[in-house]
This record gives C-alpha cells, structure tokens and sequence, in this order.
C-alpha cells in the first residue's frame, strides 16, 4: 500500500503532493514500482495534528481520487478517512478500500456506513485523536489491550453483516516508543484474531527518535521493521518507499521464513 499525503503538513512528505500534476506523478512512480493499492489521505494524523473539517478534507481530497481514477482506471484506492460521509463519497467515485485510523471512534455512523458499502475496511487502534493521543498511552498489556479494543469492534461490525475487516495495530497512534516496539515483537499474537493485519511503520518517529536521525534519513530503518513483520506473518505494508518495500516483501517470500 504506496501512501499519498494530499496534506500541506505530514510528518514526512506534507505539502509535495498538494497539487493534481504532481499526485498523478506520485500515483504513476508508485505503480510502476509495484504498489497493489494506493492509499490517498487528505488530513495529518501526526501527533499533535489537529483534525480538519469535512469540507477541506473533501476539497483536498476528491479532486484528486477523481483524476487518479480517470487516468488509472484499474488501479486499487484506498481513502485514509475517519468520516462516514467522505467513505460514502469516495466509494461512489470508485475507492475500494476505507482505512479508518480511529476504528469508528471518531464517527459513530462509520460502522452502518460501511457495513452498508461492503468494501473491505482498515481498522486502526488509535486512543483520543492524532492532537491528544500521545498523552494517552496508559495500557495495563499494550498488545493484550489493543487486540480486546479490535475484538470488540469485530463483534460490532459482524453483528451488522459485516465480515471484510482488516486490522491495524496504529504503530505511533497513543503508544510511547518501547510500546511501539513491544506491538512489534507480538505482532504474530494479533493472527488470533484471524482477519489479515496491515502495519504503517514507514519512516515513523518509532524508528527516527531510537536511532537518532530524521525521517528522510529512515528508510532504511523502514526496512528493518518491515522485514521482521513480514515474518510475522503481516499481510499489507503501508509504506513511503514502494520499490524498496516490494523488493523486501520479494526476498522473504523466497525465504523459509515465509509465512
């Protein structure tokens, strides 16, 4: 899953991709590399990030999905998005994927929405919202706690008729660094839940504020942690660099360390 930040403000590439000439570029580099889905988002979720309104997350965001999608046709949308009516929008323009960072928290129609959409649903554990979520990192077992916060939520959208869910543990979302690492140590223990896991780690402040450097210069840090989740059986990577993630995702497949 290549990232496209629509955002004059993301941690990592905010404001490069803000105008249509120069996302359709982004959207072509990423397939050629071998991206399968493109994950277009139109707020930061950043720590401290404030949330935007409905209306400039729509003026970011569906001029864009509209020419992603007349120029590449076939290819695989997914919409960072945590508003019911932006997931309605979006599907209609032909987005296949929601990957909601709040798990239906922050808008309690998510859920009938996309129980009533039926397109495959990201759900990511986040505590509060990107601006308050780094005060809030208490957990009694970070992995046991965020795996009854998903099982909770499964058993909501299953009672609606609801079964294409794929998890997100929220590397970064509410956790301090040794609990990012923890999640990632545990990552195979989230299988129990038996729907596929994706893991966004990409050039995050996980991996930057350990190693003492910046994100431009974790990509290869990024790898890392890819690698040891691909071994942990993770079935989507949400990444910055798609050649450098494809190439990884290539070389443990012929392992026999593959899942």
């Amino acid at each position: 899953m290549g990232i496209l930040n629509l955002t004059p403000d993301s941690f990592f590439d905010g404001n490069r991709y803000n105008t249509e000439a120069a996302a359709l570029d982004r959207v072509s580099q990423m397939l050629e590399e071998g991206a399968d889905i493109i994950d277009l988002g139109a707020f930061s979720s950043r720590p401290g990030a404030t949330l935007v309104s409905y209306d400039e997350e729509r003026r970011r965001l569906m001029p864009v999905l509209k020419a992603v999608k007349k120029h590449f046709p076939n290819v695989k949308i997914s919409i960072d998005t945590y508003r019911h009516q932006i997931a309605e929008e979006v599907v209609d323009e032909g987005a296949e994927i929601i990957n909601d960072i709040s798990g239906g928290n922050l808008d309690k129609q998510m859920f009938p929405t996309i129980a009533r959409l039926q397109v495959p649903y990201v759900m990511m554990h986040m505590k509060g919202t990107p601006e308050t979520m780094q005060n809030q990192t208490g957990y009694t077992d970070v992995v046991s706690d965020i795996k009854a916060f998903l099982k909770s939520k499964i058993k909501q959208l299953n009672a609606l008729g609801f079964d294409k869910i794929i998890l997100d543990p929220g590397f970064g979302f509410g956790k301090t660094l040794e609990q990012n690492y923890e999640i990632l140590n545990r990552l195979n223990e989230f299988h129990d839940l038996n729907y596929p896991v994706l893991v966004g780690m990409s050039r995050k402040s996980m991996l930057y504020k350990l190693l003492n450097i910046t994100p431009d210069d974790a990509l290869n840090a990024s790898t890392v942690v890819h690698t040891i989740a691909l071994l942990k059986g993770v079935k989507i990577l949400r990444v910055h660099d798609v050649k450098e993630a494809v190439e990884t995702i290539k070389i443990v497949e012929k392992t026999k360390y593959a899942k």
